[in-house]
């Protein structure tokens, strides 16, 4: 193409806006997936957003699975997920000449969770697994009162059920009596306020309106995460198409979780940060 032509040519897209929206488009990130990766989306996203004036960074939970499609897509920069992808995502990426590139942001565990009334303090994986599959009915089985057990799942698109059915079920199928939830946090405010309710979410999402069981004997905690000693434990993720150009607004952003201030908002959300500039 000629240099006039070009030149009219970027004339008339400037005119259309079509310049415009590729010129913002460095200024705007756009985030989508998982629900238990959305809080430390939101506080990077704030923070990133406070300190650089001009830069728009929006974020959407609708879990991993559509954080994996959000990537493949190309409908947004960053899908977050609780899990790793699997084979068919990768495959469906390369088909679309999208690269996924993995960034670990986390640490988090999966605490066991029970209405602070329960007086049960410590289940273990087995006796989880057999709560899920329907084998073990009725909290006196495992110490606690005479009362059915109210059984809460996330659904079966999220990265957190994910993890929890390899982890905690095996092989074993999950009970046609469970209930299943959209978020981590549909599930605490199921549990806190059902008194025969148990359920599982991040580690983000254990306060005082809920109590959080050993499993095996170990609180799930930074420290026993961190150690490998809880046994239910997972990394979460952020994924992006290709490694963010150097020095671009997405590279910045996508190594907040390598700074101080990112190990800051990640111990403050209640997960746990992959450096230790605090020790």
């Amino acid at each position: 193409m000629k240099r006039k032509s070009y030149g009219k040519l970027l004339a008339s897209l400037a005119a259309s806006g079509c310049v415009a929206f590729a010129a913002s488009a460095q200024d705007r990130i756009v985030i989508d997936g998982s629900t238990t990766v959305g809080p430390i989306a939101k506080a990077f996203a704030e923070y990133y957003m406070k300190n650089n004036s001009g830069v728009n960074v929006t974020v959407s939970e609708s879990g991993s699975g559509n954080g994996a499609r959000a990537i493949i897509n190309n409908v947004a920069q960053i899908g977050m997920m609780s899990r790793f992808m699997n084979v068919g995502e990768f495959k469906a990426a390369a088909e679309n000449d999208v690269m996924p590139v993995v960034h670990v942001v986390a640490l988090d565990g999966l605490p066991i969770l029970v209405h602070p009334s329960n007086p049960v303090s410590d289940l273990t994986v087995e006796q989880v697994r057999k709560i899920y599959t329907g084998e073990i009915k009725n909290w006196r089985e495992v110490g606690g009162p005479n009362r059915p057990i109210v059984v809460i799942s996330r659904d079966t698109n999220s990265g957190t059920y994910e993890t929890f059915y390899s982890v905690v079920m095996g092989k074993a199928k999950i009970g046609a009596g469970v209930e299943y939830v959209g978020s981590n946090g549909a599930v605490r405010q199921r549990v806190q306020t059902t008194p025969a309710a148990i359920g599982y979410a991040g580690l983000g999402f254990v306060d005082k309106t809920v109590k959080a069981l050993k499993v095996n004997g170990v609180t799930p905690s930074e420290a026993t995460v961190r150690t490998g000693e809880y046994p239910i434990a997972r990394a979460l993720y952020m994924f992006t198409n290709r490694y963010p150009e150097l020095g671009s607004h997405l590279y910045r952003f996508m190594t907040l979780h390598l700074t101080q201030e990112g190990e800051e908002m990640v111990k403050a959300i209640g997960f746990v940060p992959v450096t230790r500039y605090g020790f």
